[in-house]
């Protein structure tokens, strides 16, 4: 019998304030720089997918009881590519299950139009505002087939390392400061332990930095309260900015939503709803392409709280749940990375962090303006006082990077 080796996966997602370049000082290996993509159906297609796939991600895991009352937060978009890069070394029913989970209809997309087009949104998420890629640390007595690395190299923009996984600190280490580099020091502690079973990790990363076009003055931001729940009340920082801002309420849900672009591509959608549960079972991609279509600019009074958030899920659990079942167990087909190795996932980890706050904006730019004149007009008053959810995403394509809940600022 073959022996079972456990593939541990981890996806590592976070929101940072800046950029630090870096790589752990071990044997590398890099593909050529990516040519540029043929755009062709396929990309439409795993688009669209990615758009569904976050917000049934969202579902699963605020529904999860562990996650009731907090806050959730996460980068659908990061996880889409570490799972299509997984796939490119699973096969038979493990395969069709990562391909069902993600959405993608196998009738009409093949494993190589996947890959062309997410290394087409890798290419295109690449700004001076977002920054994203995928690393697989291989350890060094374990040989892949040359093909998945390569494709992983091409498509996937993968940094490839060799350790060696029976030093378990060491190559904890490794892994802990390539991911602590890449994310300016936010998620320094990715990996607390390593089996020695381990054979491989493949890691996905997401950075971005927003700069508000319309900064918050830190002068403006005063001691306020956060309604939690009927009972829960919590301090918070209450920035403040009165402006004209982009507003849409949407009736058939109860719910106000707030445009804040940055100085990019890139905006940040904010929902007050009247009723969460109401929001959460509703919303769906069509919901963002109907708010950035018939958002209005108005005066507005405008109250969000400044604060950091950090996240964590094992996502074991709900990846099944969406079907994604075999991978992790005996069942599990993952030929194309090894032959001739029963390879399977242990887990799958992700870490995200989300900070907001005035900055974002050089300190001309910082200072807000107050018209005087229209104070004797009643303007509006849009507070985001009680949970809302929040959506980061490229306001050209509507790609999400982020999408999360604030159910309590201080958590």
């Amino acid at each position: 019998m073959l022996q079972v080796i456990m593939l541990r996966v981890a996806l590592v997602f976070c929101l940072l304030a800046a950029v630090v370049m870096g790589r752990p000082h071990v044997h590398e290996v890099h593909g050529n720089a990516a040519e540029e993509p043929i755009l062709d159906n396929s990309v439409s297609e795993v688009n669209t997918a990615n758009k569904e796939f976050a917000f049934r991600l969202y579902s699963a895991l605020a529904s999860q009881p562990d996650s009731q009352d907090k806050n959730v937060f996460f980068s659908p978009v990061s996880v889409s590519v570490a799972l299509a890069a997984l796939s490119v070394g699973a096969r038979g029913e493990t395969h069709q299950q990562l391909f069902t989970g993600l959405g993608f209809n196998s009738s009409l997309l093949n494993q190589a139009q996947v890959n062309q087009a997410f290394r087409a949104l890798l290419g295109k998420n690449a700004s001076q505002d977002a920054s994203q890629g995928t690393a697989v640390f291989v350890d060094e007595k374990f040989e892949p087939n040359p093909e998945f690395l390569d494709t992983l190299k091409q498509s996937y923009l993968t940094d490839g390392f060799t350790v060696d996984f029976l030093k378990s600190t060491e190559s904890a280490d490794t892994i802990n400061k390539y991911v602590s580099d890449k994310t300016n020091g936010k998620i320094d502690k990715m990996v607390e332990n390593l089996d020695e079973s381990t054979v491989m990790y493949l890691l996905s990363y997401i950075y971005f930095k927003g700069q508000w076009q319309q900064p918050f003055d830190p002068q403006s931001t005063t001691e306020d309260t956060f309604e939690v729940d009927e009972n829960t009340k919590v301090p918070v920082q209450m920035m403040h900015n009165e402006d004209n801002f982009q507003v849409y309420y949407d009736q058939d849900i109860s719910t106000s939503v707030l445009h804040l672009p940055f100085n990019s591509s890139y905006s940040m959608l904010l929902m007050l709803p009247a009723d969460m549960a109401t929001l959460e079972g509703a919303v769906c991609p069509g919901h963002v392409t109907k708010w950035l279509k018939w958002m209005k600019s108005k005066r507005y009074d405008i109250f969000l709280p400044k604060f950091s958030i950090k996240t964590s899920y094992f996502l074991k659990p709900v990846l099944s749940e969406m079907g994604m079942t075999d991978m992790f167990g005996d069942r599990a087909d993952l030929s194309g990375i090894a032959e001739g190795k029963k390879l399977a996932v242990s887990e799958v980890v992700h870490q995200a962090a989300l900070d907001i706050d005035e900055k974002g904006a050089t300190a001309a730019a910082a200072t807000g303006v107050t018209i005087t004149l229209m104070s004797f007009r009643r303007i509006p008053v849009l507070k985001f006082n009680r949970p809302f959810m929040v959506l980061i995403l490229n306001r050209a394509t509507q790609d999400i990077l982020f999408i999360g809940k604030i159910t309590n600022p201080n958590i």
